[in-house]
């Protein structure tokens, strides 16, 4: 098995886990009736942005697998990636200044992107999931970005929900292993190279 083979497989797994790391010890964090620093929400908020940054590259990683169809299919698919690392790259920013109050005073992340940014993620991520799903021949079973969908719902819902979230969203990317195996390399897309000499709480 490749490298490439590999990366779904590792990532399907990793996310969720430090998702659900990250909701246990906010669990934790709250047994006082408050959130706020220490041992438990530090290591949390770490888990956090260690999930955030694998699943930018979890995005990545989708649109590799997207088999080449038609021009408009490939601008969807590369529009649905660019919105996932938007927005990833959006709760990012916001993790980190929850770790450093300080960053966060100085540069806090603009006030309509406090939105727009989770709204991209999650419109990315699932597009690019629902792609899979409906691909010829199909790549993922249509409940993945059900589960995906239902997983985002349960964390807007509550954040203390964040465990139940992190576990269907792995039940949403266990079918990843199996279709890394048995995906064809000459039907996935590969950048061309260039001609050349961030409310987490």
């Amino acid at each position: 098995m490749t490298t490439t083979e590999r990366t779904p497989r590792r990532l399907a797994v990793l996310i969720p886990a430090l998702l659900l790391s990250y909701g246990v010890l906010r669990l934790i964090d709250g047994l006082d009736g408050d959130h706020g620093p220490g041992l438990a929400w530090n290591l949390g908020h770490v888990f956090f942005l260690a999930a955030f940054a694998l699943l930018g590259a979890f995005v990545v990683t989708l649109r590799r697998m997207v088999p080449e169809t038609t021009p408009r299919g490939r601008a969807a698919a590369n529009t649905a990636m660019a919105a996932g690392l938007a927005g990833a790259a959006c709760f990012i920013w916001v993790i980190i200044g929850d770790l450093s109050p300080a960053l966060a005073d100085a540069a806090p992340l603009p006030e309509p992107l406090q939105l727009a940014g989770p709204l991209a993620f999650q419109i990315g991520l699932i597009a690019l999931l629902t792609m899979l799903a409906t691909a010829r021949p199909r790549k993922l079973p249509v409940w993945s970005p059900i589960l995906t969908f239902v997983s985002f719902a349960l964390i807007t819902a509550n954040l203390d929900l964040l465990p139940l979230a992190a576990l269907t969203l792995l039940a949403a990317f266990a079918p990843l292993a199996a279709t890394a195996n048995s995906l064809p390399h000459q039907a996935v897309w590969t950048p061309t190279p260039t001609p050349t000499a961030n409310n987490s709480r």
